[in-house]
């Protein structure tokens, strides 16, 4: 059997479609429009490329996007300040804080300073809470968007066996926590795991986000088992070029799962997406209006 292509790139594109149909009943009945403010720290080519991206997503699905470039030699307590003053605009109903901070700036302090209700990343440690207790919460984007990959390509997962394999807290954490709450019999493992390939062999689903290119081999994965790759690696072929692979075997494993997303162009178009989609909850929750179906987790 060949694997269905989970099409990450189109399935972005159908929620980017939503969300500017949100934002704009949100302007035509409530005359309130969503902004996101992305704060980006040093000149980081990487960072700087995914700033771009998200203000032109932004902006093309209609909500306002503020943009604050800040020098790397920025001092701790300037960052602060901003994000206290963001954190006290109504016109702002997300903040993000692109990482990685130069070293000098404590992450995690910066990240615990933004407003947990702005927090459209996620990663506050009280948003961490309220998901780990199955309270109302910001959810983080990447694994928001597979929940939502999932939900489409497996239906109801109530009683499937998945697997996370990674246990950050920015992927591994809150997938677990998700995929709980969606009656799924869930186990996380990670690289210091004994018997991995036995584990995955029972699993349903197989989220992958452990960071390591290639990891996960073809036989590792059930037959007819739904696999999203999560890993964003880059690899030399020998030839003096690159390319990028995930953290499974593509190309093993699309000939055992029945589902599977590429990379690229699978997972990490949905994490603008769902960016996207965490600022126009937000902004609805501040507004006590109802959230839009389809957007949150």
């Amino acid at each position: 059997m060949t694997a269905r292509i989970i099409d990450g790139k189109a399935f972005a594109a159908i929620l980017r479609e939503s969300v500017a149909e949100h934002v704009s009943q949100l302007k035509q009945t409530h005359g309130i429009t969503p902004g996101l403010a992305v704060v980006l720290v040093g000149d980081d080519p990487a960072s700087q490329v995914y700033v771009r991206s998200k203000g032109k997503q932004t902006i093309e699905v209609g909500m306002n996007s503020y943009e604050y470039k800040l020098p790397a030699d920025t001092p701790e307590s300037e960052l602060l300040a901003l994000i206290k003053q963001l954190n006290l605009d109504p016109s702002v109903h997300g903040i993000l804080v692109q990482l990685p901070l130069p070293q000098h700036i404590d992450e995690a302090l910066v990240i615990n300073a933004i407003d947990p209700a702005k927090d459209v990343d996620g990663f506050h440690i009280s948003n961490a809470g309220l998901l780990a207790t199955g309270q109302q919460a910001m959810v983080p984007c990447t694994p928001l968007g597979c929940l939502m990959m999932l939900r489409e390509y497996c239906g109801n997962l109530t009683g499937l066996n998945a697997v996370v394999i990674g246990r950050s807290n920015i992927v591994g954490k809150p997938m677990a926590q998700l995929l709980l709450r969606e009656s799924c019999t869930v186990t996380v493992v990670h690289s210091r795991t004994r018997n991995l390939p036995d584990i995955l062999r029972g699993a349903d689903i197989v989220v992958a986000a452990v960071g390591r290119p290639l990891f996960v081999q073809g036989d590792w994965i059930k037959t007819g088992a739904t696999v999203i790759d999560v890993g964003i690696n880059r690899i030399d072929q020998g030839d003096g070029t690159t390319r990028l692979v995930g953290d499974v075997d593509y190309d093993a494993a699309k000939e055992v799962a029945g589902a599977i997303t590429p990379v690229p162009g699978g997972v990490g178009p949905m994490t603008i997406a769902c960016l996207l989609a965490n600022t126009v909850t937000a902004c609805c929750r501040a507004h006590s209006l109802p959230e839009p179906k389809g957007l949150a987790a």
